[in-house]
């Protein structure tokens, strides 16, 4: 690593900005992870069970009729699945 005018330079990536995690705000670490993760959880919908994904604020974003294709869902969307029991 070295270090240079903008910042730290690792493998030829610039970070220009640093933040200690044990300051980060409570709406900070709301936000953290909101465009990675997503998690499924299975879900009783009009009498049959299905896959609900939801963001990672909580936020309800699709149903899917089984777990593979909420987790092919969130994949094709570039996200992280997380599967919730």
């Amino acid at each position: 690593m070295n270090m240079t005018s903008s910042g730290l330079e690792a493998d030829g990536i610039s970070v220009h900005e640093v933040t200690d995690i044990r300051n980060l705000t409570q709406a900070q670490l709301m936000q953290l992870g909101m465009s990675q993760l997503a998690y499924v959880k299975a879900v009783w919908m009009d009498g049959e069970t299905a896959f609900a994904i939801f963001a990672a604020d909580g936020s309800p974003m699709a149903v899917a009729a089984d777990c593979d294709l909420a987790v092919a869902a969130i994949m094709q969307h570039e996200m992280m699945p997380a599967l919730v029991h």
